[in-house]
């Protein structure tokens, strides 16, 4: 696998990061990137720039993973940049974790409704159908 590393300025004396290229994370978190530069116009991603060439730090990759994550759980654009903004910022991970507790429990619950909703939905799908074959079996009887 290809890779980077970088010393930013003001870091003497660090060791060099690893940056990661536009490529390598479209190839590891299946993604295009048009979903990269999605996430970069929304301000959700700040990669380092070579010239023309976006470089990808660990932070901006594990703001990626948790991007990803909230997509997956179905929470809201803006309620994952709530979360992922909060690691940085007050009250940090506690807080940022705290929210996603709140955040779950929301979720749970409205898939909880929708899948009430689909329960409801079937059975009233079997009801009328039940009553078309009735039906049927009527008119054939008629004739």
């Amino acid at each position: 696998m290809l890779y980077s590393t970088l010393s930013a300025p003001g870091e003497a004396g660090r060791s060099a990061q690893r940056l990661f290229s536009i490529t390598e994370l479209t190839r590891e978190f299946n993604v295009t990137t048009r979903t990269l530069r999605f996430y970069e116009a929304e301000g959700m991603l700040s990669p380092k720039r070579r010239g023309r060439t976006r470089l990808y730090d660990q932070r901006e990759r594990t703001r990626l993973r948790l991007i990803l994550r909230g997509k997956r759980l179905g929470l809201s654009l803006a309620d994952i940049r709530e979360i992922v903004d909060m690691y940085d910022a007050a009250p940090g991970e506690a807080g940022q974790l705290t929210l996603l507790i709140n955040k779950i429990a929301e979720r749970r619950a409205e898939l909880v409704r929708m899948r009430l909703d689909i329960e409801e939905t079937l059975a009233d799908l079997g009801q009328v159908e039940r009553r078309c074959h009735e039906r049927l079996d009527q008119m054939e009887g008629d004739a």
